[in-house]
């Protein structure tokens, strides 16, 4: 069952895998029909059939793979721009802030003032 759910959440990389073992098997097999045969022009048969498609099955499958952790990492990415936005500070919040900073500051500095001229 966590099988079949794996499946369906990351269709893409289950593509790929099966597309890579297919790709691996079409090669094995265009490896024995070829060792089998003692004549190269018998043999161009499976390397032409079985090499190049199970060579381009690896290749697509690959391509798959690489394309499902593309995406995972845009989503990523989208993710921490949704929690960046989210704690943004407004500009006039900011500028309110930084008014607050320069009134405390005065009186502290009008404090030290009058302290230096107690004592």
């Amino acid at each position: 069952m966590e099988f079949v759910k794996w499946c369906r959440l990351q269709w893409d990389r289950a593509l790929s895998v099966a597309a890579i073992l297919a790709g691996v098997v079409l090669v094995i097999l265009g490896w024995i029909g070829v060792s089998d045969t003692p004549y190269i022009a018998k043999q161009v048969p499976f390397v032409v059939s079985y090499g190049i498609g199970g060579l381009v099955l690896i290749i697509i499958g690959s391509t798959l793979w690489l394309s499902a952790d593309m995406n995972d990492e845009w989503r990523t990415l989208d993710r921490l721009e949704e929690a960046q936005r989210a704690n943004t500070v407004d500009r006039s919040e900011l500028t309110a802030l930084q008014d607050r900073l320069r009134a405390l500051e005065s009186r502290a500095d009008a404090r030290a003032s009058e302290l230096s001229r107690s004592h």
